[in-house]
């Protein structure tokens, strides 16, 4: 089996069907015979992570916050909302989109802990939504 991030270089071929220490993303794995008896088969996954923090200062890195590993094709169904610590509603966030940028009507929000409650209904009606209720930080300096 291998294993290949939309964020890193193919992991390579192993026997053991476990990957351990995974960021959040979307990723494929490649399954094949080691004596070539069939042909590959691949299958994609989500790995699911919600991000401690993120510096929205423009720089180009964990500028935005959102959920890593989750998309419209996994989770078709999907609320995203993020609160301040007074339980103030300050974002609604697409699934497909960048991710939330730290501000509020158009107003930018201070450094501070921001607390988010996910539902995220899976396409395969089989598996369970994902219900998540957490915080993170809000970074600027």
């Amino acid at each position: 089996m291998m294993i290949i991030g939309d964020r890193f270089p193919s992991i390579g071929f192993q026997d053991e069907p476990l990957f351990e220490n995974l960021e959040g993303g979307i990723y494929t794995i490649i399954v094949n015979d080691k004596n070539g008896c069939s042909p590959d088969t691949t299958l994609q996954i989500s790995v699911i992570q919600f991000p401690k923090f993120f510096t929205p200062n423009g720089d180009g890195k964990n500028d935005t916050w959102g959920v890593k590993g989750a998309n419209k094709i996994f989770y078709p169904n999907s609320s995203i909302n993020i609160f301040n610590r007074f339980g103030k509603l300050v974002a609604q966030v697409p699934i497909d989109s960048q991710g939330w940028n730290g501000t509020y009507n158009g107003k930018t929000l201070p450094s501070d802990d921001y607390w988010f409650n996910i539902q995220l209904i899976p396409a395969d009606t089989s598996k369970s939504p994902i219900l998540k209720k957490g915080h993170f930080s809000l970074l600027r300096r």
